[in-house]
């Protein structure tokens, strides 16, 4: 017996990890939306101006990127029982797509 299957835990089962993560996914970009949501709300609070709709164009874009990243991870997950590793460019343009909207959103509260 390999040592990582012994290290493994008997009662966990390996085949619904595709599911927990795809799940998890969903989560994540249901969270996003509603994040881009406020933000948009938030910059258009007061009147529409210049710097408001350009903060709410990028956010948008944003999120448009990371529900891109996230939609291809979720379809691979359900395709099969055992997906193929996350890609490190798609895991840093998640990663890039999730730090550029909290930025924004900072820069629109302040």
């Amino acid at each position: 017996m390999s040592t990582a299957a012994a290290r493994q835990d008997p009662d966990r089962d390996p085949g619904l990890q595709p599911e927990r993560t795809r799940l998890a996914w969903r989560r994540t970009t249901l969270s996003g939306t509603v994040t881009a949501v406020l933000a948009v709300k938030t910059a258009l609070h007061g009147g529409a101006s210049t710097p408001g709709i350009l903060a709410c164009a990028l956010i948008c874009a944003l999120w448009l990127g990371f529900l891109g990243v996230a939609h291809r991870r979720i379809r691979t997950l359900a395709a099969t029982a055992a997906p193929a590793s996350f890609a490190p460019r798609h895991a840093a343009a998640a990663a890039l797509c999730t730090v550029a909207m909290a930025v924004c959103g900072a820069a629109l509260v302040l």
